[in-house]
């Protein structure tokens, strides 16, 4: 937050009509490569002193977050009326293609405006789109599976708190990122020594990213996924870092 406030003080003194333009702040609600939950609270307090936009990608957020499923700002308990955009790809919690953009009636109109030859040379085929509705029919009519998820969250996150040589992030989060406590010394290393526990790695973006092992957690798990995955990798974890320590 405080290299966003930063950034943000930079661009309104480098630009004295920037109170005049557009200007957002674009945030991942729960992010890919780290698992971490944006903090709403704080972005809202800087984008109204700085008078910014706030353009919510809540992929990994939609039926997971707040207490009927509708994502950061029922989760922190901040009106939808302060987020000017909010944009959802559905191939996560909705288990469907395409995605939404939805925002004030202001918004809406000048998508509709200025996108209408896009949508129609894209738009879902029907199935798809019933497929969307009918998730978020169920997400909205079964209170029980967010419950579930988030059990299923907190024993995954619970078992895997004491592995050795490796931390986990947010409590909170459907996505379960493990870092290393004690870095080898250089990220080709560490991602070496995780990918020797895990064979797995993320090349989605060229920026310095954290290094870390990715879970993902659904209300479809059962106990014994979760208390299996937990255990093997705690087993290789601890076969792996006494050469290391």
């Amino acid at each position: 937050m405080e290299s966003l406030r930063n950034t943000l003080e930079k661009v309104t003194q480098e630009n004295k009509q920037a109170t005049k333009l557009r200007r957002y702040i674009v945030v991942e609600v729960v992010y890919q490569n780290s698992g971490k939950i944006a903090p709403l609270d704080e972005i809202i307090k800087l984008k109204e002193k700085y008078c910014f936009r706030v353009l919510l990608d809540e992929s990994n957020s939609v039926g997971v977050l707040g207490s009927s499923g509708r994502g950061l700002t029922g989760h922190c308990t901040i009106s939808a009326d302060k987020i000017h955009i909010i944009t959802v790809a559905m191939g996560h919690a909705l288990a469907t293609e395409g995605g939404f953009c939805t925002g004030n009636a202001r918004v809406i109109d000048h998508q509709r405006l200025s996108s209408s030859g896009y949508v129609f040379s894209a738009s879902l085929p029907p199935y798809l789109a019933s497929a969307a509705i009918k998730a978020i029919d169920i997400v909205e009519e079964k209170l029980e599976l967010l419950v579930k998820l988030r059990q299923n969250i907190a024993m995954l996150t619970k078992g895997l708190s004491d592995i050795k040589g490796l931390e986990v992030n947010d409590p909170l989060s459907p996505i379960i990122f493990l870092t290393l406590k004690k870095s080898t010394g250089s990220s080709k290393g560490d991602l070496q020594l995780l990918e020797d526990i895990a064979d797995d790695r993320s090349t989605l973006d060229k920026c310095k990213l954290p290094v870390g092992i990715r879970l993902f957690v659904s209300a479809a798990h059962s106990e014994s996924d979760l208390v299996k995955a937990s255990k093997s990798l705690k087993r290789a974890a601890a076969s792996l870092f006494p050469v290391h320590d």
